[in-house]
């Protein structure tokens, strides 16, 4: 009984507060989206905000169970939920009801579900667990292959539900690897293939294979001139020389059998070789209007003239901070982005304090899926990303969304509050 008092004396309240304090400003913003003055009832559960009441009333209650449940289960059960949330990303590709043009929920009667995002859940604690192996060795391709596997199964059934916005979010894995010790040429990697990628769908494809070949002549001649020209050197830059090319050239294949048609013309739109503001970028466009109409102090609570008149769709899921922007305003949408920063460095600052390998990649795990929808979704909303539907973490409508971030967090919390009693 006193263990159970000391620990929960040891639970970050901090982080609990801004968990609620988010999870409550969205289902108000929600209820705004929504609002219609002959269901003006803020309990009314025929409504979308009343059903968000109650999933929010099933977190909360999820959240008091896992702050009950002792740290350990959770990294006992880790390869569990991994295969069980695995297993059901497996059964959505055959029993799936498509939305949006995704085939990523089940039907449980009259509640549905998106395994894709318990998906994250499961995966996080999969890698923290492997991790957390004895002796473990980031630098060994055995080791990078098995973190490989771990990530890539979930995220390409994902994928073959044509759900590509929940999929790139495991990307985000990369983050807390690198803090174990995973290269940094890992990252700039990925930060050179994003670059070709676009690059490529913009300039002519021989154009910039030119372009990298100058660069790795420039690099052979200028930097490794005053250095050893070793044949490793040289037989690496000619390596990278041919894989970026092929890479280059592949570009249109991918972009043409693996995207989505509205999700193509999404990206023709950002790079502006497109300009459909009746079609596929009509949501940005009145995305960035309703924003931008809030001004500096919003229209106030209720007021909001372009949410009311319903110009954004989904603005209750994905376009969430439309409704911030026009109702509350610049300093809204300042006030709630810094409220997100502080949750994220607070889970970080956290993380570091954790005497186990298990807590650390954890944490961060749960900081990097935080950031990287909260990255995305802004992003989109601004017109900065493409729109690739996925939801702003706390805020959007969503029962599977909500209760996926709710059992993120709170496994954290609760692994936090035991960090003294586990090594």
């Amino acid at each position: 009984m006193r263990e159970r008092t000391t620990d929960r004396k040891r639970f970050d309240w901090v982080l609990i507060a801004l968990y609620a304090g988010l999870v409550l400003f969205g289902w108000l913003n929600i209820y705004a989206a929504l609002y219609d003055e002959s269901h003006a009832a803020l309990f009314d559960m025929t409504r979308k905000h009343g059903k968000q009441l109650m999933w929010i009333g099933i977190s909360f209650v999820v959240a008091l169970l896992l702050l009950m449940t002792e740290a350990k289960v959770f990294s006992s059960a880790a390869y569990v939920i991994y295969g069980f949330t695995t297993l059901l990303l497996v059964v959505t590709l055959f029993i799936g009801k498509t939305t949006n043009g995704g085939q990523s929920w089940i039907d449980f009667g009259s509640v549905k579900l998106q395994p894709s995002e318990f998906a994250k859940l499961g995966t996080a604690l999969a890698l923290a667990k492997y991790m957390s192996t004895i002796d473990l060795d980031l630098r060994k391709w055995r080791a990078r292959l098995t973190v490989a596997a771990i990530v890539l199964v979930p995220a390409l059934l994902v994928l073959l539900q044509h759900d590509t916005g929940s999929a790139l979010v495991f990307a985000s894995f990369i983050l807390p690897l690198y803090r174990e010790g995973l290269s940094g040429k890992v990252l700039l990697v990925g930060v050179a293939a994003v670059a070709l990628f676009v690059l490529a769908l913009v300039i002519n494809k021989y154009l910039l294979i030119g372009i990298l070949l100058l660069l790795c002549l420039g690099y052979l001649f200028l930097w490794l001139g005053s250095h050893s020209r070793t044949r490793r050197r040289v037989l690496g830059v000619v390596v990278f020389f041919a894989v970026a090319s092929a890479f280059t050239l592949s570009v249109d294949f991918a972009f043409e059998h693996i995207l989505e048609s509205h999700q193509k013309e999404r990206i023709y739109v950002l790079l502006g070789k497109s300009d459909d503001l009746k079609g596929s970028g009509y949501n940005v466009h009145q995305s960035k209007i309703a924003i931008g109409s809030g001004g500096f102090g919003g229209k106030g609570f209720l007021k909001g003239t372009i949410t009311k008149a319903d110009f954004v769709p989904e603005q209750e899921t994905d376009f969430i901070f439309c409704t911030v922007g026009e109702e509350w305003g610049f300093w809204g949408c300042t006030l709630l982005i810094a409220a997100y920063i502080v949750l994220l460095l607070r889970i970080i600052t956290l993380a570091e304090r954790q005497r186990s390998v298990f807590g650390r990649f954890y944490g961060y795990s749960t900081a990097s899926i935080l950031f990287i929808h909260l990255f995305i979704n802004v992003g989109m909303v601004l017109g900065l990303l493409p729109v690739i539907g996925i939801p702003l973490p706390f805020l959007s409508y969503g029962g599977s969304s909500l209760l996926a971030f709710t059992f993120l967090l709170f496994i954290f919390v609760r692994q936090d509050a035991e960090r003294n009693h586990i090594l």
